[in-house]
């Protein structure tokens, strides 16, 4: 059982990206994904969540960032757009049962300890 994230990068203000979260050994499908950073120095926050809830935002990226899944591929993809300097940071893609409501596993951090599968971290760096 394996989560990967990828797709992390040197960026400029106003520039895009698009990270991915593969699976092997398990189905995305059976379960809610979440995604998460770490800026410096701060603690580690919700980013975006989809399971069978309706996919959540934070407000720091509403409008901006767009989770969606292939489950062909059985990947998981966080597009970035409009990127500013405070969205710098490790992000994460994690799992969790998928009856849990996204919105508590967003914006409650104790709730990360419902996470069951980590994917390393890759680095977003926006910097001008």
């Amino acid at each position: 059982v394996q989560l990967q994230a990828s797709g992390g990068g040197l960026v400029q203000p106003g520039g895009s990206l698009r990270l991915s979260c593969a699976a092997s050994g398990f189905s995305l499908d059976d379960n809610g994904i979440a995604w998460f950073r770490q800026g410096p120095g701060k603690a580690r926050e919700g980013v975006s969540c989809m399971s069978l809830t309706p996919t959540y935002y934070a407000d720091s990226v509403k409008g901006r960032f767009t989770v969606s899944r292939d489950s062909a591929k059985n990947t998981v993809y966080l597009q970035m757009n409009s990127l500013k300097i405070e969205d710098t940071g490790v992000y994460y893609c994690a799992t969790f049962p998928n009856h849990y409501s996204c919105g508590s596993i967003i914006t409650r951090p104790g709730l990360q300890t419902l996470m069951e599968y980590w994917g390393e971290g890759t680095l977003v760096t926006v910097s001008s």
